[in-house]
């Protein structure tokens, strides 16, 4: 850290345990950073409203502890204006999306960024990744705790967040952070992790889906036969490789496949069928974080994730097009859902390369 001895550092400070320890860990090697909450509460209605204040006076607390300069710096308007459409647009057209994802692109080394981040020569976040200097690039690489690593939401940030980007706590275990979180007494080492989507706090997913898109009863049919098995509400309350609260009977059932164009849910019965499973799909519009590391290669080896799992998954990438590539795995895939960002890694699953989109035709 003694490099950062003449660099002006943000850290972006939730009321969480984790960018707690990351004031910790900046104020223990000598440095003072100036904090910053991001205030992006769902509405302005009260029974839409999340633990932000909580929050907020957590934040203070940990602040004014380490004798740091704390502002509130108001997002809202960002967030729902970009990520809620982009969600929106995602779900409407059949696709499942990622909020997460788009939040850190978007708003917090995006919206950020254009309000207070100017000033700055890093940002600090308490996100588990680490970055690493390779041939005098800036990568992106994976923390040592296959749980709680983030790289995968990560993924889709500019190559400038990159540079700009510092985790101070990604070398760590989750353990590890709690036990410095309760070695220093901070206010929330108790506190637990927020689960789900960043910013619906306590609202149901669906509930927050219904809001905006209302209902569109559908038939729901089963994929082998055709038989019909009954109606959903709505396709953008499903997601493909769906099993738990479908509310058929006679299963277990699968969500396998959407039509969006007859509004149409097709389903496969068993546990996990063969239906649920890929091994080949496309992907679009790849993002690469650093540079492109294949150059002109037209198949690569690699490690990939679909979703937030600690597992990662051999493949070959085969290039089609710009920006296009057939994903080619070594096992079955279970629940490729168009929409989904498909999160590439070297073969090591250290060094992550970026992501691209899966394509609708992956169905």
């Amino acid at each position: 850290m003694e490099n950062y001895k003449d660099k002006k550092i943000a850290v972006l400070l939730s009321g969480g345990v984790d960018s707690s320890v990351v004031v910790y860990e900046l104020a223990s090697k000598g440095l003072h950073p100036d904090c910053f909450y991001i205030k992006i509460g769902p509405e302005e209605q009260e029974e839409w409203d999340c633990s932000s204040e909580e929050d907020l006076e957590m934040a203070t607390a940990v602040a004014a502890r380490y004798g740091c300069r704390l502002q509130v710096v108001d997002c809202h308007k960002e967030y729902w204006e970009q990520v809620t459409r982009y969600t929106m647009e995602k779900v409407r057209n059949g696709f499942t999306p990622n909020p997460d994802v788009m939040c850190n692109r978007l708003i917090k080394f995006g919206a950020f960024h254009e309000k207070a981040g100017h000033d700055y020569d890093l940002i600090a976040t308490g996100h588990y990744a680490q970055t690493e200097m390779i041939d005098g690039m800036k990568w992106l690489t994976t923390s040592p705790d296959p749980v709680k690593d983030q790289t995968d939401f990560l993924a889709q940030i500019y190559d400038w967040q990159l540079k700009k980007a510092m985790f101070p706590i990604g070398h760590y275990m989750k353990d590890e952070v709690r036990e410095i979180a309760e070695r220093e007494h901070l206010i929330n080492a108790k506190r637990k992790d927020s689960q789900g989507i960043c910013f619906l706090g306590k609202i149901n997913y669906n509930d927050y889906i219904r809001r905006y898109l209302g209902e569109n009863p559908g038939d729901v049919l089963e994929l082998e036969t055709g038989k019909k098995i009954g109606q959903h509400k709505g396709l953008w309350f499903h997601t493909i490789g769906q099993r738990h609260g479908l509310g058929f009977g006679g299963g277990p059932w699968y969500a396998v496949k959407k039509d969006v164009a007859r509004n149409v849910l097709y389903v496969s019965k068993g546990y996990e069928p063969l239906t649920a499973y890929k091994m080949d799909f496309p992907i679009h519009d790849f993002h690469f974080l650093t540079c492109n590391p294949w150059g002109d290669a037209q198949q690569m080896n690699v490690t990939f994730k679909i979703r937030h799992t600690p597992e990662y998954h051999r493949a070959t990438l085969e290039k089609t097009g710009d920006g296009s590539y057939l994903v080619h795995a070594e096992q079955l895939i279970q629940g490729v859902a168009p929409g989904q960002f498909c999160v590439v890694y070297d073969e090591n699953h250290h060094r992550c390369f970026g992501s691209g989109e899966i394509s609708m035709n992956s169905e």
